[in-house]
């Protein structure tokens, strides 16, 4: 019988015992919802809150028309968010940077190091460790093998670094 069905609709076996299975699971599904909703129905009952509704009314404040329209005021929202944050937003202070060729790389600190752009902390103390680690770098190429130091940052803060043995 699947096969002549098969022929005629075009779908394989499996295809059409996927959708016979599918039809009867919506099947029993409807089946049971229909049964749960003669066994389960429930009278539903209106309410009539009125009365609560009356004592709202009566407790609430009276409404000013003089400060009622407060709330439909102009306001610079940036402004008023701005007055409650002390940072200055619209001067950014840009890192100074050092001099050219001012920075030993073999003897520089956590904080001349700091100085360089695009090094922060975390870097700057890769660096020293590997400055430790080797005694001392004997070319700038040498910083590559710092996690963190590709060749764009090598070449943007080897202007400000020197090595002196």
């Amino acid at each position: 019988m699947l096969d002549k069905l098969s022929r005629k609709i075009g779908f394989t076996n499996t295809e059409i015992k996927v959708i016979l299975f599918l039809i009867s699971v919506f099947l029993t599904g409807l089946g049971y919802k229909a049964y749960l909703v003669k066994e389960n129905s429930a009278d539903y009952t209106n309410f009539d809150y009125s009365s609560q509704e009356k004592l709202f009314k009566e407790s609430g404040e009276k409404i000013n028309p003089d400060t009622a329209s407060e709330g439909n005021k102009n306001v610079d929202y940036k402004r008023e968010v701005l007055d409650f944050n002390n940072g200055n937003f619209y001067k950014k202070e840009a890192k100074k940077l050092p001099g050219i060729k001012s920075i030993n790389i073999n003897t520089a600190g956590l904080n001349d190091l700091v100085k360089l752009p695009g090094i922060g902390d975390k870097t700057a103390e890769k660096i020293i460790a590997l400055r430790e680690k080797k005694g001392g770098f004997k070319k700038l190429n040498e910083l590559l093998e710092v996690k963190g130091i590709g060749e764009t940052r090598l070449n943007n803060i080897e202007k400000f670094l020197y090595i002196d043995y």
